[in-house]
């Protein structure tokens, strides 16, 4: 069994930052791509940030102004610096990783439960 669970989020104010962490753990042989991805209520789900194993990153259009993402790969930890917040970015941050697992042999994506941001004026 594989488990993301992600951590950081909160209430900040207009202006105001954020770090998101999200960590991957379990039956792990080998962790891919992770990735950063938000909903708006009400709306589908939206890229923030992706990494690779080699640090590559790319962005969802207009996230790369304010939000960084960086990653720890012996310790299968993504992180999420979320600057200069406005209420447009409340959303719920979800983490997902591209895994492939030990027994069974076998690759697929992950989800974590997501984290709530909340940004007030």
């Amino acid at each position: 069994q594989v488990q993301l669970v992600e951590s950081g989020g909160g209430l900040v104010m207009t202006g105001g930052s954020l770090r998101l962490s999200c960590t991957a753990s379990g039956n792990i042989a080998m962790v891919y791509d992770m990735a950063w991805y938000r909903q708006l209520a009400g709306k589908q789900r939206d890229l923030v940030a992706t990494i690779t194993r080699d640090h590559v990153t790319t962005y969802g259009d207009g996230m790369k102004d304010r939000f960084t993402i960086d990653r720890h790969n012996g310790e299968n930890t993504i992180n999420l610096f979320c600057n200069h917040l406005e209420p447009e970015d409340t959303a719920i941050y979800f983490c997902h990783g591209r895994i492939t697992t030990l027994t069974p042999v076998n690759t697929t994506d992950y989800w974590g439960q997501g984290t709530q941001v909340t940004v007030v004026s």
